[in-house]
């Protein structure tokens, strides 16, 4: 045998050793969760739309909730937008129902869920990872998934130090990521790489001492564990200041409006509100209020409820004040939609209103 023979045969070993140790960990120790247990291609994407961006122990009541209320694509796809997005309050990242809920419209009228990759890959909000998870784990297609976990996983056993988000970096990891798929049991396989990097292989205090990996683990032979992956980007935080102003009417009505495009919590509702470079003083609230939100001369009454409050976004990291308005009765004048209080519970809310609406005292 050559020496080239003789290497490709070693790697070669390598592979089906990595591929059959992580699976029989996997058999073992994997994580017991309800999409698991289904091959139908539309609940498999239900689980990926949530999980994207949210814990397992945070996603799973959303996922059952969904599956129970929408256990087919036809039936998201006949459902309002409000009730989708009310669904998904508290979930974040607001894009993903609305997503989700146009990629269960184009399955409905393609009449079933096509296995075919093209088709899945051009779904809205669905990218290569999700795409490669539906193939693999609905149809049994060998598509290899790569996520956070998974990127984790190869980069610290095979010794990566390229950046994971070069685009150098990025093309070695879907080589090998490709190179390691148990191309017979795609599902399995990729299962067990996610779960290892979520419950083994962490991105910190990882379980080297219990890892079935660790004899060819070249991180851990090289002491660069806690060193890899490597990333280059970081990405600036940005602070933004809110000023919430709870309008209420004696006989029991709060005005709502409807955020539009371009920014955090599209089509979702929210209350009055300023927002502004730094924290608003009192008598600049009292201003506002007087200049551009009450349009008729009455009596108010303004009290500050809560401030301070901090609400973190990936990338924003929000500073929220909470004031209460008691008017008299509802102006019609005002800019919005006044609705009882009673009613709140039926409209989609970001999570950090529904944080600052537990400071509200009874009316």
């Amino acid at each position: 045998m050559t020496r080239f023979k003789a290497k490709k045969h070693y790697f070669c070993i390598m592979i089906s050793n990595f591929s059959t140790r992580l699976e029989r960990w996997y058999e073992t120790y994997g994580r017991d969760l309800p999409w698991r247990k289904t091959c139908d291609p539309y609940l498999i994407m239900l689980s990926e739309f949530i999980l994207q961006q949210t814990q397992i122990v945070q996603g799973m009541s959303y996922y059952l909730r969904f599956a129970e209320r929408f256990p087919t694509a036809q039936s998201l796809a006949e459902a309002s937008e409000e009730e989708v997005m009310r669904m998904w309050q508290g979930l974040g990242y607001y894009s993903r129902a609305r997503h989700l809920h146009a990629a269960a419209k184009q399955i409905a009228e393609a009449g079933h869920f096509p296995k075919d990759y093209s088709f899945v890959r051009a779904l809205p909000g669905v990218g290569d990872y999700t795409a490669a998870a539906i193939m693999s784990f609905a149809f049994g297609e060998p598509y290899a998934v790569i996520d956070g976990n998974v990127q984790r996983v190869l980069a610290r056993h095979f010794g990566i130090t390229e950046p994971v988000d070069s685009s150098q970096g990025k093309k070695l990891l879907r080589a090998l990521a490709d190179e390691m798929l148990d191309i017979k049991r795609p599902a399995l396989y990729n299962q067990a790489i996610m779960d290892f990097g979520a419950c083994l292989c962490k991105p910190t205090s990882p379980l080297c001492e219990t890892c079935p990996l660790a004899e060819t683990c070249q991180a851990l032979s090289t002491h660069q564990v806690d060193k890899l992956p490597v990333k280059s980007k970081r990405t600036a935080i940005r602070d933004r200041f809110f000023t919430y102003i709870y309008t209420r009417t004696a006989d029991g009505k709060t005005l709502l409006h409807r955020r539009g495009g371009g920014d955090i919590w599209q089509g979702l509702f929210e209350f009055p509100m300023i927002e502004s470079d730094c924290k608003l003083t009192s008598k600049q609230v009292d201003e506002f209020i007087h200049a551009s939100l009450v349009k008729v001369s009455v009596n108010v009454k303004v009290e500050l409820l809560a401030q301070g409050i901090c609400h973190q976004l990936t990338h924003q990291r929000l500073h929220a004040d909470f004031y209460c308005l008691t008017l008299p009765f509802a102006d019609e004048k005002m800019q919005g939609q006044w609705v009882e209080e009673s009613d709140l519970d039926r409209y989609a809310l970001p999570r950090l209103l529904e944080k600052l609406l537990e400071k509200l005292p009874m009316n």
